[in-house]
């Protein structure tokens, strides 16, 4: 893959579908998503219809050149407000894929969607989206022990929270926003 400025973020469209359900029933993406179970294709356009529908909630792919990689969900989308996002990539995807979905989303979400804040849960044992929280400059707000059970077993969800003034300043020395 080659630089971020080869990317773009859209609007997920129903031609997407059959992609992003292949990846989110992905034995390596499911095990680490809030719910595990594998979602049918009738089960799926169910919450495509529903969920596009839904003012306060972005639907979005991220995609270099014209081959899409990753999926992003904002949900409680508002102005100046406060949203919970979710994501994963195309299992397999080359190095360097998650860095490049995180900032193209979190531009998206602080330039386009003007949010304040964007928050985000990790089940503990997800240490690869624990780090790649912190790496995009989110501060852990919480834990929520024992919040979740995964195949019988009760697991830590982390809680984290980026603020956009946090986003501007990161460590890349962001004076703006990306776009």
């Amino acid at each position: 893959m080659s630089g971020i400025d080869t990317c773009r973020i859209r609007a997920m469209e129903f031609g997407d579908l059959t992609t992003v359900l292949a990846w989110r029933n992905h034995p390596n993406v499911r095990r680490h998503m809030l719910t595990q179970h594998e979602i049918t294709p009738e089960e799926h356009e169910r919450w495509f219809v529903r969920t596009s529908c839904d003012r306060l909630k972005k639907l979005m792919i991220v995609e270099e050149g014209r081959r899409a990689f990753g999926f992003v969900q904002f949900s409680g989308v508002d102005a100046g407000g406060i949203a919970d996002w979710g994501f994963y990539i195309e299992p397999g995807a080359a190095r360097g894929s998650g860095r490049k979905l995180g900032t193209m989303a979190l531009g998206f979400a602080f330039r386009d969607l003007e949010l304040h804040k964007v928050c985000g849960q990790a089940l503990g044992v997800n240490d690869a989206s624990i780090r790649f929280h912190r790496s995009h400059g989110f501060q852990q707000e919480g834990v929520l022990r024992d919040q979740r059970r995964v195949d019988g077993a009760y697991h830590d969800l982390i809680c984290f929270g980026l603020l956009r003034h946090e986003w501007v300043a990161g460590p890349s020395g962001r004076t703006e926003v990306p776009t």
